[in-house]
């Protein structure tokens, strides 16, 4: 069985209808941090169980219930979140993770570096600099796992849709 899983970071108190919509369906949602109010999560988890990890912005006592690194079990694949990447305390590869994810960024990233998938949503929330508004999902199911990046910006306009 493949699991949809819905890949998020750095949403900063705003969740956009795009991404709403791109998250229907899923069947866990992921946040790699930077949420900055517990209502993004309660609104998340309307749509599916939510796994998400303490940002350097999230703060106040919803925020001290959430960890700084959670580790899943998925569809076989082992996955390990983390706010900012620069701070992982574990050889992934060593530990059997075969997916990080992270956040912090806000720039998107979706690569391979020996045989662990380093996967970055890109930021949900307000936009940076001139960096793209995104999402990520990722497909899992016997040991295997599939990724992709989204623009939000061009799922939510007219041509974007289908």
């Amino acid at each position: 069985m493949q699991l949809r899983l819905g890949v998020i970071s750095d949403t900063h108190d705003l969740v956009g209808p795009a991404a709403f919509r791109f998250l229907q369906g899923c069947d866990r949602i992921l946040h790699a941090g930077d949420i900055c109010g517990a209502e993004v999560l309660d609104e998340l988890a309307k749509i599916a169980p939510v796994t998400a990890v303490r940002g350097n912005n999230d703060r106040g006592d919803w925020a001290r219930k959430l960890r700084e690194t959670e580790r899943v079990e998925l569809g076989g694949v082992a996955v390990y979140i983390i706010h900012d990447l620069k701070q992982i305390d574990i050889d992934p590869k060593a530990a059997g993770v075969r997916v990080v994810i992270s956040g912090h960024s806000h720039r998107p990233r979706c690569d391979e570096v020996d045989g662990v998938l380093y996967f970055n949503p890109g930021s949900a929330g307000p936009r940076r600099f001139n960096l793209p508004i995104s999402i990520g999902e990722l497909v899992v199911g016997g040991g295997k796992v599939s990724a992709r990046l989204v623009d939000l910006e061009t799922l939510s306009s007219p041509a974007g849709t289908s």
